[in-house]
C-alpha cells in the first residue's frame, strides 16, 4: 500500500495479529479515509491486505472510517469504528460491519449506526472501544467524547454503553470523567493480572498516550508515577494481548516545517508489567533478534576529548566518533556512570567532528531522557538570534530513572524514524530529516561514563 499510517487497532486472532490501521494517502482526490491491513506474527515480516473497509461515497455517513475496534463472538466478528463526512456537519457517528470469521472480508450493517445522546457533542462521538470485563457479563462499549455545556478544554468523557448482543447499545455510566482534557481519543480497556487499564491519548495539549490503572475494571482510575507510553512522536497507541504479551501499537508522525502531521509510521512497543501495575516499554525480541549482523563500534576522540571514551571529562564536555552506521539499523550501548555526572548520551547521524548531531541525552540528575539537536534553529541573522535557550525538543523528553552505575540505551533507526529504550523501561520515539553524515558517536559531560559497549547491528 501506497500511504502513511494512521490510528492502529490490533487484534489477535488465529495465530496473527491484524493490524488495522486508518490509510492517510494525502491525495488531492476528494476520497474518504478507509481502513487498510497488514497482519504478522512478530513484527518483523508483515503480510499486506490491502483495503478492507473502504470509506463511503461522497454523501455517504461514512466517507470517512475512522478509529474503532474489532472483537470475536463465536465464529463471527465484530467491526466497530466511527463514520465522519464534513459535509455533514463534521458529525461523527459508532458504525457497525461484521465478518463470517475473515479478517479481510466485511460487511456494513448500516441499519445499527448511531450517534451521541442528548447531553453530548455530536461532532466528538468516537473511537468506540469494545470489551467485556468477564465471559458472563454484557458486552461494554467505550468513546472518546464530550459533554455539551462543559468548560471546553475540560469537557472531555470516557463514555461508555453496554450490551447483550452487540447490535443494541443502551447508555451508562461513563467509565472515567477527569474534567482536564478537550476528550480522551482511542480508549483502549483491557485486565493484566489483578490489575486493570485503561488507555487513552490525550486530546488537548501533550498529545501523548498515557494509561491509568486500577483493580477494579469500573476505576477509581490512578495515575502511575510514569504514567505515559512514550513522548509527543509515538501517538493513538492501542493495545494487544497475543501469546501471553502484551504489545502498544501506534505510529510515528511525519514532520512539516518542524510541526508534527497527523499520520506517519507504524511503531511497536512490548509493555511489561511491575507489582504496582506500573508498566515498563522495550522493542519487541523479535524485531531486535532481526537485526543479528552486529559490529563493535571503534571510537576515536574529537579535537580537545580524552583518549578513551569517559576518562577526563570530570568538569567539561568530551565526544568520540565512529564511523556512519546504516539508516536501518539497532545501536547499541552499554555505559557505566559516576555519580554526579551530568549529562551523557549518543550522537546520532553525525558530523565527523560531532558538531552536528540528533544527540539522545541522559540526565541523571533531572531522571529524564531527551532528544535534541545541534546546532539549533535560528530566529533571526544576529549571532545571538538562535534558540539556544531551547533546552531540548520539549516535546521529546521522558522522566526515567538514571541512578549511578550501568545502564543499557537501544536505539532502532529505520529511515526518518527512530525508538530509543533506555534500559528495557522508558521509551523515546522520534523522527529525523536532516540526518547529516550519520556518524555515530559518544558524549559526556561534567561527570565520567565508561563505555563498556557499543554496537551497531543490521538486518
Amino acid at each position: 500500500m501506497s500511504g502513511y499510517v494512521g490510528d492502529v487497532i490490533p487484534f489477535s486472532y488465529d495465530g496473527r495479529i491484524w493490524l488495522f490501521y486508518l490509510l492517510d494517502e494525502r491525495s488531492d482526490a476528494p476520497a474518504g479515509m478507509p481502513w487498510a491491513l497488514v497482519s504478522t506474527t512478530d513484527f518483523v515480516e508483515y503480510t499486506d491486505h490491502g483495503v478492507v473497509l473502504p470509506g463511503g461515497d461522497r454523501d455517504a455517513e461514512d466517507f470517512d472510517c475512522y478509529t474503532g475496534s474489532v472483537v470475536a463472538d463465536g465464529s463471527r466478528l465484530h467491526l466497530f469504528y466511527t463514520g465522519h463526512n464534513p459535509r455533514r456537519d463534521g458529525v461523527q457517528l459508532v458504525c457497525h460491519a461484521v465478518s463470517d470469521g475473515d479478517p479481510t472480508r466485511w460487511t456494513k450493517l448500516p441499519d445499527l449506526t448511531f450517534g451521541a445522546p442528548d447531553g453530548y457533542v455530536p461532532q466528538d462521538w468516537r473511537d468506540p472501544f469494545v470489551y467485556r470485563v468477564a465471559p458472563d457479563q454484557p458486552w461494554q462499549m467505550v468513546l472518546a467524547a464530550r459533554y455539551a455545556d462543559r468548560p471546553d478544554r475540560r469537557s472531555g468523557v470516557v463514555a461508555r454503553l453496554t450490551s447483550t448482543d452487540l447490535e443494541r447499545w443502551t447508555l451508562a455510566e461513563p467509565l472515567w470523567e477527569p474534567h482536564r482534557y478537550i476528550t480522551q481519543e482511542c480508549p483502549d480497556v483491557f485486565q493484566w493480572g489483578d490489575w486493570w487499564y485503561l488507555v487513552y491519548s490525550e486530546f488537548s495539549d501533550a498529545f501523548q498516550t498515557r494509561y491509568r490503572i486500577s483493580r477494579d475494571p469500573d476505576g477509581p482510575w490512578l495515575a502511575p508515577a510514569r504514567d505515559t507510553v512514550d513522548g509527543r512522536a509515538f501517538y493513538a497507541a492501542k493495545s494487544v494481548e497475543h501469546n501471553g504479551r502484551r504489545f502498544f501499537v501506534g505510529w510515528i508522525p511525519t514532520k512539516q516545517d518542524d510541526a508534527w502531521q497527523w499520520a506517519g509510521d507504524l511503531a511497536v512497543l512490548e509493555a511489561h508489567q511491575a507489582p504496582d501495575g506500573s508498566l515498563a516499554f522495550t522493542l519487541p525480541a523479535e524485531l531486535r533478534a532481526a537485526y543479528s549482523d552486529v559490529q563493535h563500534v571503534s571510537l576515536k576522540p574529537v579535537e580537545g576529548a580524552a583518549s578513551e571514551p569517559g576518562q577526563g571529562a570530570a568538569d567539561r564536555y568530551a565526544a568520540w566518533m565512529g564511523d556512519p552506521i546504516p539508516a536501518d539499523s539497532l545501536v547499541e550501548l552499554i555505559v557505566d556512570v559516576a555519580p554526579g555526572t551530568q549529562s551523557l548520551g549518543l550522537l546520532l547521524h553525525a558530523s565527523p567532528d560531532g558538531e552536528q548531531a540528533t544527540i539522545l541525552r541522559l540526565e541523571p540528575q533531572q531522571n529524564r531522557v531527551v532528544l535534541d539537536t545541534w546546532p539549533r534553529a535560528r530566529t533571526g541573522p544576529a549571532q545571538w538570534q538562535v534558540s539556544g535557550d531551547v533546552p531540548h525538543a520539549v516535546e521529546l523528553e521522558r522522566p526515567c530513572p538514571l541512578p549511578p552505575g550501568r545502564h543499557t540505551i537501544q536505539v532502532l533507526l529505520r529511515g526518518t524514524t527512530g525508538q530509543a529504550i533506555v534500559d528495557d523501561q522508558v521509551a523515546l520515539s522520534f523522527r529525523r530529516y536532516d540526518q547529516g553524515r550519520r556518524h555515530l558517536g559518544f558524549f559526556v559531560a561534567d561527570g565520567h561514563a565508561d563505555v563498556r559497549s557499543l554496537t551497531v547491528a543490521r538486518r
